[in-house]
């Protein structure tokens, strides 16, 4: 659904808009219609009801998991600090 809204804009910002959307290729009217709509998001997402939260949060948990790279990636502290003292120590000349 969706809804008209006439403007009233001054010569000045109806100029920005009109270059801005030549720029971009696209209508006036939906530049307009964009920046609004982004402006609004945070303000969206408190309107959601508590099982539109639910699923959202559920589509964005089925991202979580683990992953097998088939090998090992060294991801604890010591041997990342180890490899760092490594590499800062090493001039990288071949030899």
């Amino acid at each position: 659904m969706s809804q008209i809204l006439t403007l009233e804009l001054n010569d000045r910002v109806f100029a920005a808009i009109q270059q801005q959307s030549e720029n971009i290729g696209i209508p006036p009217e939906r530049l307009v219609a964009t920046l609004v709509e982004q402006n609004f998001t945070q303000i969206f997402r408190t309107l959601l009801t508590d099982t539109e939260k639910e699923v959202r949060r559920a589509k964005f948990e089925r991202h979580f998991g683990e992953i097998d790279l088939g090998f090992a990636t060294d991801i604890d502290n010591e041997s990342i600090d180890a490899d760092l003292a490594k590499e800062y120590a090493s001039n990288h000349e071949e030899g």
